[in-house]
Parts: structure tokens; C-alpha cells; sequence
């Protein structure tokens, strides 16, 4: 059976999962495959499993995995091995894994056996020896495909350290760590030891939180006091300035995040957040549906008021540019980029884009 991360890392995290038999998991992102072997080791320990790795290094490997896998060590119930390593099983040996799995289906023997390996493409997988892990075993894709992918990923770590991010909060949270799934996990892990410390402790000694944890909910605001703590000001005091077309304060404001070191990220996700909000407002959208809070709602509507579509054709352009500067594509400063766009949602032109 062929499933998604996505669908079958919530199966591995249940008590009376069947680890037996054949386990293939296969992606470009190692962060997945090693929250499987996470998983599967806790039931591989609780059951009383010898672990061994064995890496290919030739398709002559897979006998020592054979033979590994004929081996019961008195002291132990079963054998789980971690095989890593591209090379395929020739015809004998794939024959052996099938009566492999087959004997672990039928509850002849309880070895499990997981391999780890990169993308496998569509004909990779049509393949005579991928055949056995799809039709008696379990075939995970570590693969992320888009971004909602990555957060739906994100979401049921949060759920595990018991921690419930509003949209908003989601959105810095992807914006700062770069789509980066490992940057991302790494700031929820420290997220858990700010607001829910128990439940952390227990996640990381048992790699299993309880199964429905009581959520603490974090909205933006928390989650922005947890990434910055040294700035005199923060990306929602730019963000007033900008929408109040101050553009002394929004100056003094950038250059004392500047100064702090504010990841360049948050100030662009500040920047896009309102210019976007102010784009959507000039199409008509109502201030509600997009989220913005009662409280802000003036200073969006009247800056929206001061400019005119011909003055925020640019900006996603303009946006694209500092977030090609972030990453090293553009070689023109990023701050200075941001710096750009942040005046230009007060109203102030200092450089046209090229």
C-alpha cells in the first residue's frame, strides 16, 4: 500500500500499530524519514526489537539483510532493520522479500524491515522491485509537493506539542523560517517550550505527546514576541507607521530593527501582508473577510485611500525584488529594498524598479 506522509505518519503514531514485514519510505526531505524511524522505534523498543542499520553499499548487500533478517537473537522478540542505500534487489532476492512479507502477513515471523531512499519517479515505482513493498508492505511519499503541504506537515507536529497557530501566525511562521520544514519544526519545538513546557518534555522523551493534548492557541502577537525579544520596536509598529503614511517614524522604526538584526523575512512579511490587504481593499474585498482586525481597520481604509492602482502596480514586483535580495538572487541590498517598500506604502517614492 502507497500513501502520503501527510496520511500515514498519524497511523505510526497509534499504540497497536503493526510493524511487521516490509516498509519503504521514499522523498527528498530526510526530515520526514526520520520522523518515521522515530515512530516505528518507539513500537520497535516497546515490543522488545533488536535495531540494526545496514547501509547497500552494492545490490550483493541485500544478503546481509537476508541473513539479518533470518537471525533471532535469544534476548530479543524480532529484528527491525534500517536499510539505506539505492541499490535494487536482484530477481532472488526480491522473491525472498515477498516470502518475507507474506510470512509476516500471515504471522509466521514479526521482522520489520525499512527502507530508506530518495524520490522514486513514476517508472521507478512500476518496477519489479518496488512490486513487494506496494502489494505487502507500506510505501510512504516523503515527499512536500507544495506549500499547503508543508503546513498541513507543520500542523500535526503543532498538534503533538499541543499548540493550535491561528492563519496569521502560520503565515509569519512559514514567511520567517523560509519554507524551511526543519527551520519551522525547530521554532515549534521552542514555541512548545514557551507555552506548553509539559507537554515538550513529553514529546521529547517518548516522541509521543498524549493523543489529544489540551491546545494552547497562539495568535500572532505571541508568536512574534517568541521570534524577536530585542527590538525596541516590532514589525507591527512598522506596520502602523506605514499605514499612518509616517515616513519619519517608519525610517526611525527600520533602522532600529535594522540595528537589532530584525530577520529581513518578518519585515517582508510585514510589508507584503499590508500591501497585499491594501490591494485587496481597491478591489472591493470587505476588510472583515480578509481578517483585518476592528481595531485596524482605519488605518487600512485610509491607506488604501492614498494611493491609486497606478501607484501599487508595482508593488508585487517590487516585493518579488527584496525577496530575491533575501535569498542572494538579487544582488542589490535587501534592505535597502525593504526600506524601498516600506516607504512606498506611506506614499514616498524614493527609487523607481528596473
Amino acid at each position: 500500500m502507497a500513501q502520503t506522509f501527510i496520511h500515514s505518519y498519524p497511523q505510526l503514531l497509534k499504540p497497536d500499530l503493526q510493524v511487521a514485514g516490509l516498509w519503504l519510505a521514499h522523498g527528498d526531505e530526510p526530515l520526514l524519514q526520520q520522523w518515521i524511524i522515530a515512530a516505528l522505534r518507539r513500537h520497535w523498543q516497546q515490543q522488545n526489537y533488536t535495531i540494526t542499520r545496514i547501509e547497500l553499499t552494492s545490490s550483493k548487500s541485500w544478503q546481509e539483510v537476508l541473513s539479518e533478517l533470518g537471525s533471532l537473537s535469544l534476548f530479543d522478540d524480532a529484528s527491525a532493520l534500517i536499510v539505506t542505500g539505492n541499490h535494487k534487489p536482484d530477481k532472488a532476492t526480491i522473491a525472498e522479500l515477498v516470502r518475507f512479507a507474506q510470512a509476516a502477513a500471515s504471522g509466521e515471523q514479526s521482522h520489520s524491515l525499512l527502507w530508506l531512499l530518495p524520490k522514486q519517479d513514476r517508472r521507478a515505482q512500476s518496477a519489479a522491485w518496488f512490486a513487494p513493498f506496494t502489494q505487502y508492505g507500506q510505501v510512504i511519499d516523503c515527499q512536500v509537493y507544495d506549500e499547503r503541504a508543508r503546513q498541513q506537515i507543520l500542523q500535526l507536529q503543532a498538534e503533538r506539542f499541543g499548540l493550535r497557530l491561528s492563519q496569521d501566525a502560520w503565515q509569519l511562521l512559514m514567511s520567517h523560517t523560509e519554507q524551511n520544514l526543519l527551520s519551522a519544526y525547530q521554532t515549534l519545538w521552542r514555541l512548545s517550550y514557551l507555552f506548553a513546557p509539559a507537554l515538550a518534555d513529553k514529546a521529547a522523551a517518548a516522541d509521543q505527546p498524549s493523543a489529544h493534548p489540551p491546545a494552547v492557541a497562539l495568535d500572532i502577537h505571541d508568536l512574534q514576541a517568541a521570534l524577536v525579544s530585542d527590538a525596541q520596536f516590532s514589525v507591527f509598529d512598522l506596520s502602523d507607521a506605514m499605514l499612518a503614511g509616517d515616513a519619519k517614524q517608519v525610517v526611525k522604526i527600520f533602522l532600529q530593527l535594522k540595528s537589532v538584526d530584525e530577520p529581513p523575512t518578518l519585515i517582508l512579511w510585514a510589508i507584503s501582508k499590508d500591501m497585499r490587504h491594501i490591494m485587496a481593499l481597491q478591489d472591493g474585498k470587505d476588510p472583515q473577510a480578509l481578517g483585518i482586525w476592528r481595531s485596524k481597520q482605519g488605518l487600512y481604509m485610509n491607506a488604501m485611500r492614498r494611493h491609486t492602482p497606478a501607484s501599487t502596480a508595482e508593488w508585487s514586483t517590487l516585493i518579488y525584488r527584496c525577496d530575491a535580495a533575501i535569498k542572494g538572487i538579487l544582488r542589490q541590498p535587501a534592505w535597502e529594498l525593504l526600506l524601498q517598500a516600506a516607504l512606498a506604502l506611506t506614499g514616498t517614492t524614493l527609487f523607481y524598479a528596473t
